[in-house]
């Protein structure tokens, strides 16, 4: 008698990873669900909630409507040292880092995935929108494609995996549109078909960033200044609140004429926020060539120039853009067709060949 396959799905308290859990199991997989546990704040100093209890506590609820069993995982030593760690030395250094797009890559398909393998799964689902599919011939086994919605495409979060992650991971719900979905949820009973999205940080839960660097990263007050000028308009809490591009939040109110204005750089020698009026003509704020490092690729390294996509940030369109690699194979200079708004250090591109993520890296450029 063959084996089903053993696949264990992280289930995060969400619709999504629910129906892949459902999902598998139509499939003939042999299914368990995993809740990870990334991050300790039992004193709930971010918030009046404790909204991973609620994931959690959701997350088994699924396992039971499903009958499959249940488990959660404390990853929180690991998250910390790969993520938060991390995260915290990015902003410390003027730049702004993606936690949730490193968290795929070292968490869910680095460490859980080790622990999958370990224990003799074959595979880890999650509830991202996008479609792994095989292939043929020499080179990568498999590639990565967009989500069927694209209005819920999440491929950009994945732009930082490994070919050989890629081979691990299976994305049940990458040919769902979300209605569709949530009406499998409800037809299958799940407790989980009515809630809202996330929107917090990589399985920590209904967190904004601000509200945990304020928790857990001391002010380091400093000027906002004008770019065209020099001129202080007043201070900041801190560097790590702001990034290129932010118009919401930044303390200073519009001019006479209601312009509003923008951050446009970090000036890490005084700790000087650098603003001007939004538009085309505030200086920094428009790139049309950027340099990009630690590259990752889930296809064939390109390693001549080449014309691809890229999408900038997640939900914006892909642009049109030329990849000149530079020696080393790390890093590259980017070329766009049109000028892109706010390319902040740290933030990451990932890289198309139309609905196909080849890979991505990560923004350097010169805002600090």
């Amino acid at each position: 008698m063959k084996l089903k396959p053993r696949v264990v799905v992280g289930l995060s308290g969400g619709v999504d990873s629910s129906v892949a859990a459902k999902l598998l199991i139509d499939q003939g997989y042999e299914v368990i669900g995993m809740f990870m546990k990334n991050w300790h704040d039992e004193s709930v100093t971010i918030s009046n909630e404790c909204p991973w209890l609620e994931d959690s506590t959701d997350a088994m609820l699924v396992a039971e409507t499903l009958n499959i069993h249940f488990q959660a995982i404390d990853l929180s030593s690991e998250y910390q040292t790969r993520i938060v760690d991390y995260m915290f030395a990015e902003y410390s250094a003027g730049r702004t880092p993606n936690p949730d797009i490193l968290c795929n890559r070292e968490i869910k398909f680095g460490v859980f995935r080790a622990w999958a393998r370990e224990h003799g799964f074959s595979a880890v689902a999650t509830g991202h929108y996008a479609r792994r599919v095989e292939l043929d011939g020499p080179g990568p086994r498999h590639a990565l494609l967009e989500g069927a919605d694209k209005n819920k495409d999440q491929s950009y979060f994945l732009a930082l995996l490994q070919p050989e992650q890629l081979a691990d991971a299976r994305f049940p719900i990458g040919d769902l549109a979300k209605p569709a979905l949530r009406a499998l949820a409800r037809e299958a009973g799940l407790p989980t078909a009515g809630k809202k999205d996330s929107q917090g940080i990589c399985f920590i839960g209904e967190v904004k960033m601000a509200d945990f660097l304020r928790a857990y990263v001391p002010d380091a007050p400093g000027p906002i200044v004008r770019a065209d000028d020099g001129r202080v308009l007043g201070e900041h809490r801190g560097l790590h609140f702001y990034t290129l591009g932010q118009r919401k939040g930044i303390g200073v109110p519009s001019n006479t004429d209601h312009r509003s204005y923008v951050v446009v750089g970090k000036r890490a020698a005084d700790r000087a926020l650098l603003v001007a009026f939004d538009g085309p003509a505030a200086p920094g704020l428009f790139q049309t060539e950027v340099q990009v490092h630690a590259l990752s690729w889930l296809a064939e390294p390109i390693t001549a120039p080449a014309r691809l996509e890229g999408r900038v940030r997640y939900r914006d369109p892909r642009v049109p853009l030329r990849f000149e690699p530079l020696p080393g194979g790390t890093s590259a200079h980017v070329i766009f067709e049109a000028p892109q708004r706010g390319l902040a250090s740290g933030q990451v591109l990932a890289l198309y060949d139309g609905e196909r993520l080849l890979g991505g890296a990560v923004y350097h450029t010169s805002e600090t």
